[in-house]
């Protein structure tokens, strides 16, 4: 054969035998860059959850005067003490009949039992009445005071009621009887001491809701006392 004869070329190299090659590297690839990801996670969480080197800063709150004023005022009526008390009230209407000459009575015992309530009225409460000087409170109250008498509806009723032949029967009677049962059920309470019970059992609740603040020290006064 002469050498200058023309060489005959080949088959073209087949494209399906290169296919598991490119495969192959392209897995590798993948496997690498998820174990990159896979190390970065891993160092992100050990970061996150990883003790501090240094305790947090400490953060100083500052409680102000105003705040201890609404945190009282929303007691709103302290209805610091009630008193049960019972009495009978012996009421009679005496009534002129005849031209003057005879004197008749409408006469009943009414037995009575009232709730008599006392407190303080916390509403009344100004920013003056609250001094705060670091951890010491000073409030001053105002003086306790009777909310409610109220007649125990279930434990009051009519004993006795007698009228004479010739009087009229009065249908207010006993409603005047109950008013009166409630006027001298709260005096009676009064004079059992009500307001002394009222002021105390007002202080001890507002000591433990100023304390229950963070402060203290906690004085608290009454502006009748002063």
């Amino acid at each position: 054969m002469s050498a200058d004869a023309e060489e005959t070329p080949g088959p073209p190299p087949d494209k399906r035998a290169a296919g598991p090659a490119v495969r192959g590297a392209s897995t590798v690839l993948l496997v690498l860059l998820a174990a990159c990801l896979g190390g970065v996670a891993v160092h992100w969480l050990a970061r996150l959850f990883e003790p501090d080197p240094e305790p947090p800063a400490e953060v100083v709150e500052v409680r102000s005067t105003p705040s201890v004023v609404v945190a009282v005022r929303d007691l709103a009526r302290l209805e610091s003490t009630s008193f049960h008390v019972e009495r009978v009230i012996d009421m009679t209407s005496r009534q002129r009949t005849l031209f003057g000459l005879v004197e008749a009575e409408d006469s009943l015992l009414l037995v009575a039992a009232a709730d008599v309530v006392a407190g303080v009225d916390l509403g009344q409460l100004e920013e003056s009445d609250v001094v705060v000087d670091d951890q010491r409170v000073t409030v001053t109250l105002p003086a306790p005071e009777i909310f409610t008498t109220a007649l125990d509806q279930e434990h009051t009723y009519v004993y006795s009621r007698e009228t004479d032949v010739l009087a009229r029967r009065s249908d207010s009677l006993e409603t005047r009887a109950r008013r009166e049962a409630e006027r001298t059920l709260r005096e009676a309470a009064i004079e059992a001491g009500i307001h002394d019970r009222a002021r105390r059992s007002a202080r001890q609740t507002v000591e433990s809701l100023v304390r229950s603040l963070g402060y203290d020290e906690v004085e608290v006064e009454f502006a009748d006392e002063e």
